[in-house]
């Protein structure tokens, strides 16, 4: 996926999208029209949960489509939970909804598809000035590997696994997969999955540090909500400029994480979260951050 281009914080806390949403093909909705998604506010809070299991969650275009609108509209959430509905997280893109591009009509569709549809979404995903968990609860193969690991926190339910199947129908892994895995686990372990198509359990991500946590599947949500709830408390500010200079070191030198340190703190310092945590440690109490 190459360096992804961040978005600079901005006030309140719903990201711009990747694409305008008409250039994208799909228009606005409220989260009573979702028919392949459900979102819930917890406090602070959005739990998204993708919702097709009749499908294991295989993402469809609508799918992403409307997985990327939630994220632009988070209602004032300051922390995104995803996870699945049913036995599955996402078994990867719904070859048969976009009519089977991939294995049977050649590469243009699947170019098309994932440049204006999955693509997107990852992207957003990780350039999201939010802290995003991810609970893994079964199998997050092909862009459902992707979406997962686009988390800032992954946890994953010990029945869960990763999985890139692309080898065994003579495609390559997308949707950002290739970066996500040789950055995170590196070149010998990226390769394995990939080339040999290889299921990797929940508790070898975590061995891996592909993952945050394996937990136990009954015990998942529960962990996921409040470690989720955690964040939502947080200096969202700082957990945004965070999450930019992690991906600047990911692909920069050493001058340009120290020159992007220095713009983040000269931005966390000024904030009202930097005067709140500096006034409770002098005073001896727990900061209570607003994200300002």
């Amino acid at each position: 996926m190459g360096a992804v281009p961040l978005l600079k914080p901005i006030a309140g806390t719903n990201p711009t999208p990747t694409l305008p949403l008409k250039r994208r093909g799909f228009e606005e909705k409220t989260m009573a029209e979702y028919e392949t998604i459900l979102t819930e506010k917890i406090g602070d809070v959005m739990k998204i949960t993708l919702n097709r299991p009749e499908r294991l969650n295989a993402a469809s275009l609508d799918m992403a489509n409307e997985l990327s609108l939630a994220l632009y509209n988070l209602e004032g959430a300051r922390c995104v939970l995803i996870t699945g509905a049913g036995r599955a997280f996402c078994s990867g893109a719904d070859l048969q909804a976009r009519g089977g591009a991939s294995a049977t009509t050649g590469g243009d569709s699947s170019h098309r598809a994932l440049m204006n549809h999955y693509n997107p979404v990852v992207s957003q995903i990780l350039r999201l000035p939010l802290p995003v968990v991810t609970a893994v609860n079964g199998p997050a193969a092909g862009v459902g590997c992707s979406i997962a690991l686009a988390g800032d926190f992954v946890l994953a339910g010990r029945s869960a696994y990763f999985l890139q199947a692309f080898v065994n129908i003579g495609l390559v892994p997308d949707g950002g997969s290739t970066w996500l895995l040789a950055r995170t686990i590196g070149k010998a372990r990226a390769t394995r999955m990939m080339m040999l198509g290889e299921k990797i359990s929940a508790e070898h991500a975590e061995e891996w540090g592909l993952i945050y946590k394996a937990a136990q599947d009954d015990a998942l949500m529960a962990e996921a909500l409040e470690l989720a709830t955690r964040l939502a408390a947080g200096p969202t500010l700082s957990y945004a400029t965070m999450k930019r200079n992690i991906l600047t070191a990911l692909d920069g030198s050493l001058a340009e994480v120290l020159v992007a340190e220095a713009e983040g703190q000269r931005i966390a310092g000024a904030s009202a979260d930097a005067m709140e945590g500096g006034m409770a440690f002098l005073q001896k109490r727990k900061a209570e951050f607003k994200g300002q």
